[in-house]
């Protein structure tokens, strides 16, 4: 029987949902929500924020998991921006009786971007308005457009964003430039030896240095957030460059916990939506009953691909890791996990053998239609599977390496870390891309899909040049 609930009777049930998560102990900032249209849910899914810079990958690239919150696999529901406040958008071919799931869903979310202590720190740092703050860059985009020209600020945006996933999550968003010179060292401290052998007389007395100080190295370390090293250390970048490459870093670190907690926080999601509706008592009968089926449709497993019993669907990854978590250890025990950890913690502490074989993620071979049987029941393989395309933000390990003497910038792939080769073509494209705002040549060190060396280099404006 069709729920014959509308609109209006869902949203005058928005202060009843929210009145029982907060009695069953979820701590979320204020949620606001909008009701859209489909064109728009889909603009923000492709460009991460409602209001972002303008660029034209955006109108090619897929709908990345790194910039969306998607229930399904194939209809957007709701996408959820966290803050405070936070912003959740309702696609408004939702019915009635999904938007109340929708809105013990987005609840969910809003709990564990309080207390994940990953999400924490990245609004700690970046704040709570990343909305308004997106909407301030594409301003800011907007004036370099009319002062310096749509192509001058495009070349600049092609080489940001085919580096906005080289970040270093570790060293924080704000950090000071490299030291200028190497700190003489002295003397170790509490040195017995040194105090005794020094006492022995002027000729073995330590020398002391009387000339200028030596100049460090730029990096003096191998460089893996690209954006801050060539935003600060490009030869010559105008201001107005440099604040466009920080920028997209910004927005960066604020997608990075959304894309390093996604099983996790999904399946928190999915897991305070089926306990809110089963405390919902108020809700009409017809509305619960379609609620709930669009509960299964969104924490399924899919079957797809040859060799492989199912695909990862991180809303019901998470959910079932979570279900049994609350079922074994209780509700606090999994608040302390859910605030503690990421999908790396996560699915290697908490999805064990049983549970994988009850969930069929091991791998099986045989025809579909015929009987299946378990190929790999490697545990550890299973999580590495699972877990692999999460190293790195999901990008090649790429680090600058060295500036030499005549400005060229040197990046080195660490291919035996990162398991994989890159593919030239692609790779020398976004090195054109480096070169242009870096102005001098730009080369790399990698391996291709083969696992043969492979140096790229390419000069701003140059042919690029290919060696094995």
């Amino acid at each position: 029987m069709p729920s014959t609930m509308h609109t209006e009777d869902w949203q005058s049930h928005i202060s009843r949902i929210e009145q029982l998560a907060r009695a069953q102990g979820l701590k979320y900032h204020p949620v606001e929500f909008e009701v859209v249209p489909e064109s728009f849910m889909t603009e923000i899914a492709i460009y991460g924020l409602p209001v972002r810079m303008p660029h034209w990958s955006f109108g090619v690239r897929y709908i990345y998991q790194l910039i969306q919150h998607r229930m399904g696999l194939s209809r957007l529901f709701e996408v959820v921006f966290p803050g405070n406040p936070g912003r959740a958008y309702l696609a408004k071919s939702n019915s009635a009786a999904e938007n109340v799931l929708v809105t013990a869903h987005v609840l969910g979310h809003a709990d564990f971007s309080a207390n994940n202590m990953l999400f924490r720190r990245s609004q700690d740092q970046v704040g709570e308005h990343i909305v308004e703050q997106a909407a301030a860059h594409a301003r800011q985009i907007a004036m370099a457009i009319e002062e310096h020209g749509l192509e001058r600020v495009e070349l600049v945006l092609d080489a940001a964003l085919s580096l906005e996933q080289h970040i270093d999550i570790d060293q924080g968003l704000r950090r000071p430039r490299y030291p200028e010179t190497i700190a003489e060292r002295g003397p170790p401290v509490n040195d017995e030896f040194a105090k005794r052998f020094a006492s022995l007389g002027p000729d073995t007395a330590r020398p002391t240095h009387s000339g200028p100080a030596k100049k460090a190295p730029i990096p003096p370390h191998p460089e893996s957030d690209l954006l801050w090293f060539i935003a600060q250390y490009a030869p010559e970048m105008e201001p107005w460059e440099r604040d466009i490459f920080l920028a997209v870093r910004e927005e960066s670190f604020y997608f990075y916990p959304v894309f390093a907690c996604q099983i996790m926080n999904e399946g928190w999601a999915s897991y305070w939506h089926a306990r809110l509706l089963r405390e919902a008592d108020f809700l009409p009968a017809a509305a619960y009953v379609d609620a709930i089926k669009c509960h299964s449709d969104v924490v399924r497993p899919t079957a797809t691909g040859d060799n492989v019993a199912l695909a990862t669907n991180p809303y019901h990854l998470g959910f079932s890791i979570w279900e049994k978590i609350v079922e074994s250890q209780g509700l606090d025990a999994a608040r302390r996990i859910m605030a503690e950890d990421d999908d790396f913690s996560f699915v290697r502490n908490h999805l064990t053998h049983e549970l994988a074989t009850e969930l069929k993620l091991f791998r099986f071979k045989g025809p579909a239609t015929g009987t299946l049987t378990v190929q790999d029941m490697d545990l550890p393989s299973l999580h590495e599977a699972l877990l692999h395309p999460k190293y790195g933000f999901g990008a090649p390990r790429v680090s600058a390496a060295r500036v030499h003497v005549d400005g060229k910038l040197e990046l080195h792939h660490d291919h035996v870390t990162d398991g994989r080769g890159l593919d030239p073509e692609r790779a020398r494209k976004v090195l054109e891309y480096v070169a242009k705002v870096w102005r001098r040549p730009v080369s790399m060190s990698t391996v291709d899909n083969d696992q043969r060396s492979v140096e790229i280099s390419v000069s701003p404006g140059l042919t690029p040049n290919f060696s094995r």
